[in-house]
């Protein structure tokens, strides 16, 4: 199986699906979600493959959507790039959750946006001691998608992530743990061998129980996630409307601070 944007590996029973945008601190587009999306599928339909591994090249995860790709469309359609990244990015979403093996997200390093999204969209989360979480939609005029909302909030709390929206903090590896947005944080160096151990041990698990757990707590939140994915879906359209995506979108492609209107 060939991809350009990503790196698919199968190890005996575990499968690593690595973000391989490095240049572009891979982000999201068309193609990479894309690919993204038939590589799950493969692990889903291959019964050899009994955990998934999530990754990202380099020294970052996801940073989330490719700001480049949105930036050809800013002053023709704006909703254009967002529709028809969210189509497959929400699949992806969906694929995680009703991937009936474990997900593993491995976070190496920075992430943001629908990067984040789709970290906490796993199962479980070790990380880089090296890691940044940022929220990062609103600074750019945007609104959270991808499940953004539902995961930020069961996970860290109401509070927290109204924080995160508002004041749009980085918070280190440490700190995500603590709020719970990751399960365990580990130096750099020692990153890999702790993803193959966790591996190793979710692959030797008892891979049916695994999938009927998974699929209970599905029923708790999946019919509330499609629902979210679609108000999310609406509300980042709207956001790319205004007048405030324009002024970020600029202020972020000149590196400066945006002077948002509020309009």
């Amino acid at each position: 199986m060939s991809f350009k944007d990503i790196l698919f590996c199968k190890d005996g029973a575990i499968a690593t699906i690595t973000l391989n945008r490095p240049a572009s601190f891979n982000a999201l587009d068309l193609n990479i979600s894309n690919e993204i999306c038939t590589a799950l599928e493969t692990c889903r339909s291959d019964r050899g493959i009994r955990v998934v591994i999530l990754t990202g090249s380099g020294k970052v995860f996801c940073s989330g959507g490719d700001i480049k790709y949105f930036e050809q469309f800013a002053r023709t359609d704006p909703g254009e790039p967002v529709r028809r990244v969210l189509e497959p990015l929400h699949r992806i979403i969906l694929q995680v959750r009703q991937m009936p093996k474990p997900v593993l997200a491995v976070i190496n390093g920075s992430v943001g946006g629908a990067g984040m999204s789709l970290a906490l969209a796993c199962d479980l989360r070790l990380c880089s001691s090296q890691a940044k979480f940022k929220q990062a939609y609103t600074s750019l005029g945007l609104a959270p998608d991808a499940g953004w909302s539902l995961w930020a909030g069961l996970l860290a709390g109401f509070a927290r992530a109204g924080e995160m929206v508002f004041l749009d903090p980085v918070y280190d590896a440490e700190q995500a743990l603590a709020i719970n947005l990751v399960h365990k944080v580990v130096a750099p160096e020692e990153l890999e061998e702790a993803a193959r151990i966790w591996a190793k041990k979710l692959a030797a698990g008892a891979t049916r129980s695994f999938a009927i757990a998974k699929e209970n707590l599905n029923q708790a939140l999946l019919a509330l996630l499609e629902r979210q994915l679609e108000v999310e879906r609406q509300g980042v359209l709207n956001a790319a409307h205004t007048d405030d995506y324009q002024e970020g979108l600029e202020a972020f492609l000149q590196k400066r601070k945006p002077l948002f209107k509020g309009s």
